[in-house]
């Protein structure tokens, strides 16, 4: 039965309840699709013979829930699943999408040996003077825009080796260029995460609403050695990833 033939009832939940209940499971059902526009309130309005406001409470629901996005002067819009990521496990971006049948691919925005922050030269146990090789990237799992990553990796592991290129980052794994060209395995570390809301910047390159949720998480990530070879800051759009603890 389609989304718009369902009949509210008198009796029980709150009819702005009930609504976002229909359109739930029309998303659920396929009837709407990942990238297609919800019904306007003035739609629901007249559907349901709601007030704005109710029609507004069930949209405001959904949004909460993660299905839909509201962006203004465009509308509603349904989101694709979140991708899980078990906090038990540190993987590169690439590793973990491929282990979920996902095509990872890079936007490189900037590459070099830069200034560290404070943070991350603590983290390395880097000198103030040292400066780590930087990239800062955009992530994508089937071309649906997943994050940012601003990546320090310690110079001294790098020897004689020339760091990665753009167009290698751009190409894969991170991890794995350390691995094939330095004979470095990336096998524990810690992660810090952490809920946080979208500064400007970051709205505007994660293509969401400035204030929108986001999940920051923050990682030391150590060789099998022991050794601290990456201090990373990633910031992903908290309505198309999410983290899984298995107990």
């Amino acid at each position: 039965m389609s989304w718009n033939a369902a009949r509210l009832s008198d009796e029980g939940a709150p009819k702005w309840f009930q609504i976002a209940g229909i359109l739930r499971q029309s998303i659920v059902e396929g009837e709407f699709q990942a990238g297609d526009a919800m019904p306007t309130e003035a739609h629901l309005n007249e559907v349901f013979e709601v007030s704005r406001t109710t029609a507004r409470a069930a949209l405001n629901k959904l949004v909460q829930e993660g299905l839909i996005t509201r962006r203004s002067g465009v509308g509603s819009i349904v989101l694709g699943g979140r991708v899980d990521q078990p906090v038990n496990q540190i993987r590169g971006f690439t590793e973990d999408m491929q282990l979920r049948g996902l095509k990872p691919s890079f936007e490189v925005l900037s590459a070099g040996w830069s200034q560290s922050s404070g943070e991350a030269a603590q983290a390395l146990g880097l000198a103030s003077s040292d400066k780590p090789f930087r990239s800062d990237r955009l992530l994508r799992a089937n071309d649906r825009l997943m994050g940012y990553s601003v990546s320090w990796i310690r110079p001294d592991v790098f020897g004689a080796m020339a760091p990665p290129t753009e167009a290698l980052l751009a190409g894969g794994s991170l991890y794995a260029w350390l691995r094939e060209n330095l004979g470095i395995e990336i096998s524990g570390g810690v992660e810090f995460i952490e809920a946080n809301l979208a500064s400007q910047e970051i709205a505007q390159l994660l293509d969401v609403e400035p204030a929108s949720a986001v999940l920051v998480v923050t990682r030391i990530a150590k060789s099998t050695a022991g050794l601290p070879v990456e201090f990373a800051v990633v910031t992903y759009r908290a309505d198309r990833y999410r983290f899984r603890v298995e107990l």
